[in-house]
């Protein structure tokens, strides 16, 4: 509430987030995470192989990776920042400040792993009659690749179940939240088995020419796979273990989303499914790699890629109603906060807001700030996730009832666990519910601060002020 609100009425700021994220996320665990350690073991043994044509092909997958790392994931590592920031500035204020000495040192290892990148791509070839030393850099490389992920994988962790933090306020106990092992004992097999499927893609490519090269690479990435796997699944389970129950109870809906929560074991068997793909394709790269066409070759990392992509939404919807898991809610305002919110009300404490005080002929307009207050983290009015779909689905067509909105938006957290209780007054609801049924009838867009400018209503007069 310290900030005005950004908000895309379309798209909506969820989406926006999670677009930028997942992407990221995949070319982070497939191309540097998962590959760098792969390439410099194609290095290795095309080194003790003295296999001049496995070296090359290990330099082409590497500068494909370093393309796509240096440009895509880049930019996307840069987008979560913004977009985050944008969204909900007081989310990441609140990790800045526990994290603080954990970003700054994953900011010292990713500028270091940006120079071993440059340095183990570029010198590649000036470096032939010193390829030990050069392997060397790789696996200096590969070691920094994990360790960014390692660090931010602490504070995901954190997310998820702060542990003893709220009791202990300590960077280490913050560090030491019990979902941050379980979790990088998950993400970094995942991440090999990414990269492993990566190259059984890219291998019948870069090596359509040689077909004995094709096949003693497919054989060697099919076998990394093959390693990997088990202890992905392993870790897996490990990580499941150990996400609270209440969270668990979120997977349904966070699988499959509310409308199609009854399909979560169906879907579930489909995971699976994909998992299985990635055994049967990598097993057949490994023991017969004649069998395995270009087409069949890339199917591992499409499910790898949707495995990922559904990982990565299911562990951000799960903690919900939370951003900060028993310490901010999604909408970014603190539980320790909601007391006093609903005694004062939300527009009393904000400080971005047109109206301070609700009349008879200013209830529609309270209402819309109230909802981009309270609501805009995850909802549009009428786009992705809009709350016009989920009254019609609630209500049928409108006009809507304001009573029974309003009486909805007061107990909604009851019915909805992964929605956060109403953060402000009982006349701010009824407001907010006048908004809401207003909607059909007022057919343009909600705007954010970044198009409709900063709204700014005088601060409430102090008790006694003024003598």
């Amino acid at each position: 509430m310290d900030f005005p609100i950004f908000h895309l009425d379309f798209l909506g700021n969820r989406l926006l987030i999670a677009v930028i994220a997942v992407v990221h996320v995949m070319v982070n665990h497939a191309m540097a995470v998962g590959a760098m350690p792969l390439v410099t073991l194609l290095e290795w043994v095309a080194l003790r192989r003295r296999d001049a044509a496995l070296d090359r092909l290990a330099y082409r997958f590497l500068t494909v990776c370093f393309i796509v790392t240096t440009s895509l994931g880049a930019l996307t590592g840069v987008g979560i920042w913004l977009s985050v920031s944008l969204v909900n500035p007081a989310a990441i204020g609140s990790l800045i400040r526990v994290f603080f000495w954990a970003w700054f040192a994953e900011w010292i290892v990713f500028v270091l792993e940006v120079l071993a990148i440059m340095v183990y791509t570029l010198t590649w070839r000036r470096m032939a009659a010193r390829k030990g030393v050069h392997v060397a850099v790789g696996a200096a490389l590969s070691l920094l690749s994990w360790v960014t992920m390692a660090i931010i994988t602490a504070i995901l962790g954190f997310m998820m179940d702060p542990g003893n933090w709220p009791v202990a306020r300590s960077f280490a106990s913050a560090l030491a939240n019990p979902i941050y092992i379980p979790q990088l004992a998950f993400r970094t097999p995942l991440a090999m088995v990414a990269a492993g499927t990566l190259a059984l893609a890219l291998v019948p490519l870069l090596a359509r020419r040689d077909p004995d090269l094709r096949r003693r690479a497919l054989r060697l990435s099919g076998g990394w796979v093959l390693g990997w796997l088990p202890l992905a699944v392993a870790g897996a389970l490990l990580y499941r273990a150990a996400i609270p129950q209440w969270m668990l109870a979120n997977a349904p809906v966070a699988l499959a989303t509310q409308a199609f929560a009854s399909w979560y074991g169906t879907l579930v068997a489909v995971l699976l499914a994909m998992t299985g793909v990635v055994l049967v394709v990598a097993g057949l790269a490994a023991a017969r790699p004649a069998w395995v066409p270009a087409a069949v070759a890339v199917t591992p990392i499409l499910a790898s890629l949707a495995l990922l992509g559904t990982f990565e939404r299911v562990r951000e919807f799960i903690r919900k109603p939370f951003v900060i898991a028993s310490y901010m809610h999604a909408n970014g305002i603190p539980e320790a906060h909601l007391p006093l919110l609903r005694e004062d009300g939300l527009l009393a404490h904000a400080t971005y807001t047109s109206v301070r005080e609700i009349t008879a002929t200013n209830r529609v307009v309270a209402g819309r700030e109230v909802f981009l207050l309270a609501c805009t983290r995850c909802h549009t009015t009428r786009g992705v996730n809009g709350v016009d779909k989920r009254l019609q689905a609630l209500y049928g067509p409108p006009p809507w009832d304001r009573d029974t909105v309003k009486a909805y938006l007061l107990t909604m957290h009851n019915v909805r666990r992964y929605m956060p209780p109403f953060p402000g007054s009982d006349e701010e609801a009824g407001a907010l519910a006048e908004f809401l049924v207003s909607l059909p009838s007022a057919p343009q867009r909600l705007e954010g601060a970044q198009s409709a400018g900063v709204r700014l209503a005088p601060p409430p007069a102090r008790p006694g002020a003024g003598g």
